[in-house]
């Protein structure tokens, strides 16, 4: 049922649109009008402005023929770096890949086709549907920020499908973590490296000591730790006053979390003071951890269509935050759906016209579903 030399032009098309986060105007207005053209009521926030990007969160209702509560369908507008002049490129084996030169942006413009399709063709063949919500969201890879200012009074559903994974379609992620990042700095003295190296403290110096002492990588099943960019120093001559670390913790229990940054930060500050320095030291979240139970209706909906479908499916977790995990912390029951994007964040960043075609067909089949 699904027109498959559309989606694929479709894709190709959307992905020609430069989205960088905060910069999703032009991929905004062509969302804005497919909905208009499928006749949706469409609005747009002021998430552009209150982040001065050039665009807001676009929100669209459909009213539906099918009884039951309304259903919400996600995938974010924004794509990570590189991301300017985006080509696809279809391979002779169904691959859909950039030129080498980007990313391809699968994530989320496959996401994106799978749900505008799906409308497409069901509007198409008058097919009665369940009352649907659409939201694309800006900024989704800079740690969820459009989804975090949106106004979730304006969403009549209490379920939602983000979709937003990497991997075989098929696959639905139940479990999401928190991801607290946070940001140290460490304050030394300042001296001349050559003349006076004794009148410093050196802050760079500190700072790896401290980085020796803390576990990274997988601290647990549940629990993971990063150090990723550090910052520090003004000349070689000088001593260094000041380096600064900036690294996330992730854990699928949210009490976890905050355990962990909890000990980095003692660890830290043990150091600095064994060594005369000052340090400070700043939280915040990316986004909170959710656990979606096996039994509720989201998850089994999305059980009984892959089996309708004859599509082989699984439940897994995730240590990748989405715009899902916003949802849930608003009250929106929603689970991840893998949409068919591989090597994300990378220049080999890839889909398959398979991928696109079976995507939306499960989500066609969610918003004719009457339970």
């Amino acid at each position: 049922m699904i027109n498959k030399e559309r989606i694929v032009k479709e894709f190709c098309s959307l992905v020609a649109i430069d989205a960088e986060s905060f910069q999703e105007r032009a991929m905004a207005d062509a969302l804005t009008k497919m909905l208009l053209e499928l006749g949706f009521t469409v609005e747009e926030d002021g998430a552009g402005e209150y982040y001065q990007g050039n665009c807001g969160n676009i929100y669209g209702y459909l009213d539906g023929e099918l009884e039951g509560d309304p259903i919400l369908f996600s995938a974010h507008m924004d794509t990570v770096k590189p991301g300017i002049h985006k080509v696809a490129v279809i391979q002779a084996d169904g691959r859909i890949t950039s030129d080498g030169c980007t990313v391809l942006g699968a994530d989320d413009v496959a996401g994106i086709v799978s749900i505008i399709e799906a409308i497409r063709t069901i509007k198409e063949q008058g097919i009665p549907h369940r009352s649907l919500e659409v939201l694309f969201p800006i900024a989704e890879e800079v740690y969820l920020k459009g989804s975090d200012v949106f106004d979730y009074k304006k969403v009549k559903a209490k379920e939602a499908y983000v979709l937003d994974l990497d991997g075989p379609v098929g696959t639905a992620a139940l479990k999401a973590p928190t991801v607290e990042a946070f940001t140290a700095k460490f304050i030394g003295k300042a001296s001349h490296a050559g003349f006076a190296p004794e009148q410093g403290i050196n802050a760079i110096r500190i700072a790896a000591e401290a980085i020796t002492l803390i576990q990274q990588g997988r601290i647990d099943e549940e629990t993971t730790a990063n150090i990723g960019l550090i910052e520090g120093g003004k000349a070689k001559n000088i001593v260094p006053e000041e380096c600064i670390l900036r690294g996330e913790v992730r854990s699928l229990k949210h009490e976890k979390a905050l355990s962990e940054v909890a000990n980095i930060e003692g660890i830290f500050r043990d150091i600095a003071a064994k060594n005369k320095a000052n340090l400070e030291f700043e939280t915040s979240f990316g986004c909170l951890a959710y656990d979606i139970d096996r039994n509720h209706p989201v998850v089994t909906r999305y059980e009984k269509v892959c089996k309708e479908l004859c599509y082989e499916y699984r439940f897994t977790d995730t240590f990748g935050g989405s715009d899902n995990n916003n949802f849930v912390r608003n009250g929106i029951t929603g689970i991840v759906l893998s949409c068919g994007m591989h090597k994300v964040h990378s220049c080999e960043e890839y889909t398959h016209v398979e991928d696109l075609v079976k995507c939306c067909s499960i989500v066609m089949k969610l918003m004719i579903s009457r339970s």
